[in-house]
């Protein structure tokens, strides 16, 4: 595969059809002038990784509207499941071993800036991804491992970017409803196409989820975006956002008590959960392409974010009168960048493409950590003020020495800050002080082929996940926990470029420590260095005619290094979806997602059961001559075959107000029954 610049094909395009029309006609600009219109370059991204892949937003279409997470089952081995019974919070995540909680050990972005939060009250790496409209997504960038130097915190299983569309071909209002009063609205509309390109989005979205004590979550989404060139060399984007939130949850709830007929399923021990939060983002990025093969690139972004969560784990364990609810309060201003500089030439003759750079971030932030009751504040357990920021420069390499081989790599160094105030002298909980970590990461990738429209890869990688700042300053403890991370793969195409892709990658993650801050508790686990290693097998792509194909299986084999369970890991995880391109403008789609057993505490002695759900989609284009613009009928048939199934599940002690004692047993969150959305789209 020969080493290309991917950010320069429209503008060679461009050159390339001047210089043909300044040799067909005279050049006398007071006698003619001639329209040149945009020339688009398209082909398969080169990329450095075999689980490294692309997902277009014509995929994203088809899956069940209402939460942004329901997209990366798209991604080989991630699903994502809701934690709490209220679809306002942050998804937990499972990928290679991982139970990602909230985003701890994967890395997401939208368009470059992190999504992630550090030091967050809920939870290390906090990820919600509920203020990205699905509409908006031109594509998804996925990287699994660490082996990209421009990835730094949170990227040990890996790296995902939402890039968001410039504007859309054609503008959209969209209606949507279906059952437990579920409800959303989208508006997507582009004024302007030309030298400046504008999109606009608005969405609304309420639902009473199927919980016999309604959700009434609520949730509204704002995106604005401006795309333009200064010069004839360059692009401008500014960005923003907005989503304020709020929802009543069921949380998670005791097997025992639904087996004994004391609970529905859909019930709750305190109906009083749930929570509220707002994000505002904002974002700038530039780059400029020189005339000598190189781009300068610069990237700015800021957020204020806040969130209130009311949640009650153990029930009556701690506190038979009030109860053992606990609020976690978030405030927050992020902001930081990008900066750097990419080069293409040659070196001694070998084709070459070289980046530096430089990230900065900045949390400015006051978690806090207290006991309520019905919503209503009876004490603190941690109240902190919080400052932690990251410098991290790095270089990449991309070089070609031989048509059939080629060398990806870099160094990245990180130095992390951390700076915690205590504001509660009363607290039993009192973290304060100030500490520093610097971590120096090496990424190396070769890419040998193609050969018979085949590929073979190798990957090393290290990566890191910061700890939360409140646990980094004590003493003894390590801030930042190195990962290790290695893959071999395949990529082929047996049939040709327009047919079906197989991938085939063996991985290995090495953890140096799983020593974590469990914010729900206010306390520390101290979990040791940790091994996770499996393979997956994708494949995409079409079959024949109409048919088209996505799926993946994952196996997975995560444990601590004395022997022990690495808890909620699964072993194994599916997904697969047929899709049918119907004559007259008809789409269908059959997907099923599957999460096998896995081990809820490290003897191995409480397993969750496995699942697999099934969903169905179809969208029409309607024959209905209109004035202007376009119909869509479309339609979602959640959970098919009515399977009874658990999304979050745990382990733990906790004691209802009828138990003398406290019990061990399995908690959990049902997934949704047989659910039915439907609504019709008018482009226009």
């Amino acid at each position: 595969m020969a080493i290309f610049s991917l950010y320069r094909p429209c503008l060679i395009s461009t050159i390339l059809v001047l210089c043909l029309a300044d040799t067909a006609f005279p050049h006398d600009p007071d006698e003619m002038s001639l329209d040149i219109p945009e020339v688009s370059v398209t082909g398969d991204r080169p990329v450095a990784a075999s689980s490294q892949q692309l997902i277009p937003g014509k995929d994203l279409v088809l899956q069940p509207q209402g939460k942004p997470a329901q997209v990366l089952r798209l991604i080989p081995g991630l699903i994502a499941v809701e934690h709490s019974g209220g679809a306002g919070k942050a998804d937990q995540y499972f990928v290679r071993g991982f139970d990602g909680d909230h985003g701890t050990d994967i890395a997401f972005f939208s368009d470059g800036m992190p999504i992630n939060l550090r030091t967050h009250a809920h939870g290390q790496g906090y990820t919600d991804l509920n203020f990205i409209i699905p509409e908006t997504i031109e594509a998804v960038d996925v990287q699994k491992g660490a082996y990209l130097p421009e990835y730094g915190d949170f990227a040990t299983a890996g790296a995902i970017n939402f890039r968001t569309r410039q504007a859309v071909k054609e503008s959209v209002a969209m209606a949507t409803g279906g059952q437990f009063d579920t409800q959303r609205y989208l508006v997507m509309v582009s004024p302007t196409k030309g030298r400046v390109r504008t999109l606009f989005a608005a969405e609304n979205y309420y639902t009473n989820g199927p919980f016999q004590h309604d959700n009434r979550y609520l949730r509204t989404n704002v995106l604005g975006k401006a795309t333009t060139h200064l010069t004839g060399r360059d692009e401008l984007s500014l960005k923003f956002t907005f989503q304020k939130s709020k929802w009543n949850a069921s949380g998670e709830i005791p097997f025992r008590a639904v087996d004994r007929g004391l609970l529905d399923r859909f019930g709750a021990i305190d109906p009083s959960e749930g929570g509220t939060t707002l994000r505002t983002t904002g974002s700038l990025n530039y780059h400029y392409d020189t005339v000598s093969d190189g781009r300068f690139f610069a990237d700015v972004y800021g957020q204020y974010y806040r969130l209130d969560l009311f949640s009650n784990f153990t029930f009556a364990l701690n506190d038979p009168v009030n109860g053992d609810g606990i609020r976690q309060s978030d405030r927050r201003v992020m902001y930081g960048g990008n900066i750097g500089y990419t080069q293409q030439g040659e070196v001694l003759g070998i084709t070459a493409v070289g980046t530096v750079g430089l990230q900065v971030r900045v949390d400015d932030m006051h978690p806090q950590l207290g006991m309520q009751a019905r919503r209503r504040l009876t004490g603190t357990t941690v109240d902190s003020d919080v400052l932690s920021a990251s410098y991290a420069p790095f270089v990449k390499v991309d070089a070609q020495p031989l048509p059939w081989a080629r060398l990806t790599g870099g160094l990245r160094w990180e130095t992390v800050t951390f700076d915690v105030r205590n504001r509660c002298l009363s607290c039993v909980e009192r973290p304060d002080g100030r500490t520093s970590a610097g971590i120096i990461l090496p990424k190396m990738n070769l890419t040998l082929g193609p050969w018979a429209d085949t590929e073979f890869f190798a990957n090393y990688g290290e990566g890191f996940h910061s700890h939360d700042a409140r646990l980094a300053v004590r003493a003894g403890t390590a801030p930042l926990a190195r990962a290790r991370t290695y893959e071999v793969g395949i990529r082929t195409r047996p049939w040709g470029d327009d047919n079906l892709e197989l991938l085939v990658t063996a991985w290995r993650v090495d953890l140096q420590s799983e020593l974590v801050f469990v914010g729900d508790e206010g306390t520390t686990e101290i979990r040791g260095a940790s091994r996770r290693q499996g393979f997956e097998v994708a494949a995409r792509g079409r079959i024949w005619g109409p048919l088209s194909v996505n799926g993946s299986f994952t196996w997975t084999h995560a444990k601590f290094r004395n022997g022990d369970a690495i808890p909620l890991a699964p072993e194994f995880t599916a997904y697969g979806a047929a899709i049918v391109q119907w004559p007259e403008g008809l789409t269908s789609q059959l997907q099923a997602t599957y999460l096998g057993a896995r081990p809820l505490i490290e003897d191995r002695s409480i397993t969750s059961p496995s699942w697999m759900v099934c969903d169905w989609t179809q969208r029409y284009q309607l024959p209905i001559a209109l004035p202007y613009g376009r119909l869509e009928a479309f339609y979602f048939i959640q959970n098919l075959l009515g399977t009874d199934w658990e999304q979050a599940i745990y382990a733990f002690e906790s004691r209802l107000r009828t138990e003398p004692t406290g019990v061990t047993g399995i908690h959990f969150v049902p997934g949704n029954p047989r659910t039915f959305m439907g609504g019709v789209a008018w482009y226009f």
